[in-house]
């Protein structure tokens, strides 16, 4: 398919899609000639980008055109939709045309339906970190498409140690892969716990220790995710998603099933309701229901543009005294 439109936050799983399309596409030997970027800021770069798009290769290899950053999965003209009805359907098999964007194009605009039409649409949405099963798919495919074996065991550890950093991951994985060279046997948790880098400063590692009412080691962790350059209002999102998912779990136990539960919270594998039962075993539903408005007082005051690291503290420290006991 010679047209494509890759979208997502995770910039480095879609700078890596678009490094392999451009390995795939041209001939290095050809390539300065071969390979056009066009920036989004450039007068009339979707057409340019069009018009490059119809321009027969030179020498060997295909033509690879980029349109990056574009908006127009959101805003498109009548005058540029009309240029992509007359080109997508034209574009000869020796061009590969590619527009990127970090925004999730409207579904319901022309100029999207267009293109899926004609070309093909590609996520690459960073998962949201509490989303764990999720996350553990990520693994596990990423480590199939480099051809690695690995055990249960070793794609729960990696999942723990990289959350959804998919460039850590990529990292891991080649560390891995250089250790274990050409055995065939699955790489095994004890191998990987070796030379596996985890990080312990994540949310939702913040999120447990919260619960716990531990404020001490509350307060520490904040200060590493911020020196982490970890965006505060990504915090409190991964905190609020965690608690809420709690508050789920403690309001239908005893009047739902496992199934109807994993349906109502979200969570795709119903078999992990049993062991976040164990997580809310100790907390009490009134608990649960007053982190949330705290959780959205701390996001209303980061959104004012109060200074993160001190809201921060004031709202967690205020959750811990919450959830020790006795707190409610």
């Amino acid at each position: 398919m010679p047209a494509y439109y890759f979208w997502g936050d995770d910039d480095f799983a879609l700078q890596k899609a678009v490094q392999t399309l451009r390995q795939r596409t041209l001939n290095e030997a050809w390539a300065s000639f071969n390979y056009d970027v066009v920036p989004a800021e450039v007068a009339n770069g979707p057409s340019q980008a069009l018009n490059q798009a119809m321009t027969p290769p030179f020498g060997e290899g295909q033509r690879l055109v980029w349109l990056t950053n574009t908006n127009l999965g959101q805003r498109c003209s009548d005058a540029i939709l009309a240029e992509f009805e007359r080109t997508l359907p034209q574009l000869p098999d020796t061009s590969v045309l590619l527009l990127t964007s970090t925004a999730k194009p409207d579904g319901r605009a022309k100029f999207t339906k267009l293109f899926k039409t004609w070309g093909e649409v590609r996520e690459f949405a960073t998962i949201p970190p509490w989303k764990t099963d999720q996350i553990r798919q990520q693994v596990a495919a990423v480590a199939q498409e480099r051809g690695m074996s690995l055990e249960s065991g070793t794609l729960d550890l990696l999942t723990e140690a990289v959350g959804n950093d998919t460039r850590q991951l990529h990292l891991e994985l080649e560390k891995l892969a250089l250790y274990w060279g050409a055995n065939p046997q699955p790489i095994p948790p004890a191998v990987a716990a070796e030379l596996v880098t985890v990080s312990t400063q994540t949310s939702l590692k913040l999120a447990q220790v919260i619960k716990q009412g531990d404020t001490s080691t509350a307060l520490g962790l904040v200060n590493d995710l911020l020196d982490r350059n970890e965006p505060a209002l990504r915090i409190v999102a991964t905190l609020v998603s965690q608690f809420r998912l709690w508050l789920w779990l403690k309001a239908l136990v005893g009047v739902a099933s496992d199934a109807e539960v994993a349906a109502a919270a979200e969570i795709a594998n119903p078999k992990r309701i049993y062991f976040l039962k164990q997580e809310v075993r100790s907390l009490s539903l009134t608990q649960l229901q007053r982190s949330l408005p705290l959780l959205l007082e701390l996001e209303s005051d980061l959104k004012q543009g109060r200074d993160e690291r001190a809201t921060l503290h004031t709202k967690v420290i205020e959750l811990c005294r919450l959830f020790r006991p006795g707190g409610a």
